[in-house]
């Protein structure tokens, strides 16, 4: 009679270790984190950033992500900018930010921008359940620099990418400003894109699962050698450039935001909220509205041929595997 009780209660512990160890593997396989994205909301353009902002703000806190992360071209650090940046502070969880070219604009160093955002470094890592999360900064000059805006990521920042990389076992995601997908982001996007390759290859998996990027106010996602490399369309507008302006608001508008002649504004603000898995399906969840006023093509617009099908007012919804 003991030897039944003991072997039954040996077999209650056992199945009970069995049916936890089962459901914490499977938990671990189905383990996600999602997160709330936008893309240069250009306070400093845009008459209506703080509204636009706003609802993103709202939106995520809403959804109560786990984290929300702006891809640069957010603000300039002028004081009359502070109340936007609370907009910002007040999502209700971390929140992260990545430099962008014209958040230096007026004359501002990277470290002012820095120290007013309140970011950690231009560039830095962290985790969160279970996945890596890296921030680049794509405003690094060459020797002899570029004309016009520095789009480079430098050797010290390299090296730092490689051994971060290197330092963990969890599936990795990326953010940066510019593009990494080719030339027309940062300059040495093929190289970049080999260091995120050699990585997946030690590893002997896609431990790189993606890279996402603002910039460019486009919409679209393109595989490359296993690792997607994902375009967020811009939160306010895209930009036309002074051969194409124009009036899509008021004059009194056009007269205290004398930048918005030059972009064809979205009507509602664009940004999305990305779902990431273990298995490394990547879900993301857009947004959609319409041009205020023209839009590129009706005005004429055909400087960026090669990409007039990614310029439109959206976000697209996509599942990435």
């Amino acid at each position: 009679m003991i030897r039944k009780i003991f072997l039954f209660c040996f077999l209650i512990l056992w199945l009970t270790f069995y049916l936890g160890l089962t459901s914490c593997i499977n938990r671990e396989k189905n383990q996600e984190i999602r997160f709330g994205i936008c893309a240069d909301v250009h306070k400093d353009i845009m008459h209506d950033a703080d509204e636009r902002l706003q609802a993103f703000i709202d939106y995520t806190n809403q959804e109560k992500v786990d984290f929300t992360i702006q891809l640069g071209d957010f603000c300039r650090p002028y004081e009359h900018n502070d109340t936007f940046l609370s907009i910002w502070n007040s999502f209700e969880g971390p929140h992260y930010h990545v430099l962008g070219n014209h958040d230096m604009d007026g004359g501002f160093t990277k470290e002012q921008t820095i120290a007013y955002l309140g970011m950690k470094a231009k560039y830095y890592s962290f985790d969160k359940k279970g996945f890596h999360f890296i921030i680049l900064d794509g405003n690094d000059t060459t020797d002899p620099p570029q004309s016009g805006y520095a789009r480079y990521i430098g050797e010290d920042q390299k090296e730092w990418l490689k051994k971060d990389l290197a330092s963990t076992d969890l599936p990795c995601i990326l953010f940066s400003h510019q593009r990494l997908e080719d030339e027309w982001g940062v300059e040495n996007a093929t190289e970049i894109q080999r260091i995120l390759e050699d990585e997946n290859e030690r590893a002997g998996k896609i431990k790189v699962l993606a890279c996402f990027n603002g910039h460019s106010h486009l919409d679209g996602a393109i595989e490359i050698n296993g690792i997607w490399y994902v375009e967020v369309n811009s939160m306010s507008y895209f930009w036309v450039g002074g051969n194409y302006k124009h009036l899509s608001y008021s004059k009194k508008i056009d007269e205290k935001y004398p930048w918005i002649k030059y972009t064809c504004p979205y009507k509602n603000p664009l940004y999305a909220l990305v779902t990431v898995s273990r298995d490394g399906t990547i879900k993301i969840e857009g947004s959609k509205t319409e041009w205020v006023g023209s839009s590129p093509a009706e005005i004429g617009y055909t400087k960026d041929l090669y990409y007039m099908e990614r310029i439109k007012p959206e976000i697209s919804d996509m599942i990435l595997k």
